[in-house]
């Protein structure tokens, strides 16, 4: 069983409302604007690189629209210093939530925004009543957050992967316990109007 509360994660206290910016000392954390996304985009390309878009993960992502309230970003002293982006998906058939990525701007890393996003995220994605995240990333350090390969090992993703960083995390008790089959995107599709000039470029650089 893996328990996610408000304290292990953020400490956020009962009162927290979902939208609510989380304010740390100099780090803000909120949802992200449509100003945010020329900066996250060079985030994103100074932390991955155009090997970003080749990313088995982005066929999960290209074209559809992040779930609602949980695109996040950091600030700090007023410029974006992090991001995180959960995404709709069908886990064979188990409706779930796909996280990244996430990046950091490499001149902030010793505050641990990246710790942060993941578990303001986490602890959003819970308030909304999400069950399930699927992720593909170091082992190691998902889980601290209650990641296990345990739990995705009857489910594929949509391209090559390296299994052993393919985690999930139940956010309710044994919901990924008989999920079969496919992962397959299930969020909103953007339409052609609503889709920003960098991400345009993203998803032309990801066919």
């Amino acid at each position: 069983m893996t328990y996610v509360s408000n304290d292990h994660f953020t400490g956020r206290p009962v009162s927290f409302v979902l939208g609510q910016p989380l304010v740390r000392d100099e780090l803000v954390i909120s949802q992200e604007r449509a100003s945010d996304v020329p900066a996250r985009e060079r985030l994103l390309d100074a932390a991955f690189g155009p090997a970003r878009f080749a990313k088995t993960c982005e066929r999960l992502r290209a074209g559809r629209a992040p779930a609602n309230g949980l695109a996040l970003v950091a600030h700090v002293d007023g410029e974006l210093a992090g991001t995180i982006r959960f995404w709709h998906v069908q886990a064979g058939g188990v409706p779930a939530l796909l996280l990244g990525p996430v990046a950091v701007d490499e001149t902030q890393r010793s505050l641990g925004i990246g710790r942060k996003l993941i578990a303001e995220g986490l602890f959003r994605a819970v308030q909304a009543g999400h069950r399930a995240v699927l992720l593909v990333g170091d082992a190691p350090y998902y889980n601290r957050f209650g990641f296990e390969r345990a739990t995705t090992r009857g489910l594929d993703l949509p391209g090559p992967v390296d299994e052993a960083r393919f985690l999930g995390l139940e956010l309710s008790t044994g919901v990924l316990a008989e999920a079969r089959g496919l992962v397959v995107a299930s969020g909103a599709r953007l339409s052609r109007r609503a889709i920003l000039p960098m991400e345009a470029k993203a998803m032309r650089r990801a066919a």
